[in-house]
């Protein structure tokens, strides 16, 4: 799936939200912070896998990530 800038910007919130840095977060996904902070972007795809391990890290829900209302 292609991340949107909103979700680029909810990941971002997040993120900062826990203390984290690009840096800090890419480290715990096993890829560069280049590699991360195309996510933030939204100029590349998340996989399921990739979305599951940084709503664990980041203590939200995919829910959360994507905006949408339940």
């Amino acid at each position: 799936m292609k991340v949107s800038k909103k979700i680029g910007e909810n990941l971002k919130e997040a993120r900062k939200f826990k203390g984290l840095t690009q840096k800090e977060l890419a480290d715990m996904l096993y890829m560069t912070q280049q590699q991360y902070s195309r996510f933030e972007n939204g100029i590349f795809e998340l996989n399921y896998d990739q979305i599951l391990k940084i709503c664990d890290i980041l203590d939200i829900s995919p829910n959360e990530l994507f905006d949408i209302k339940a």
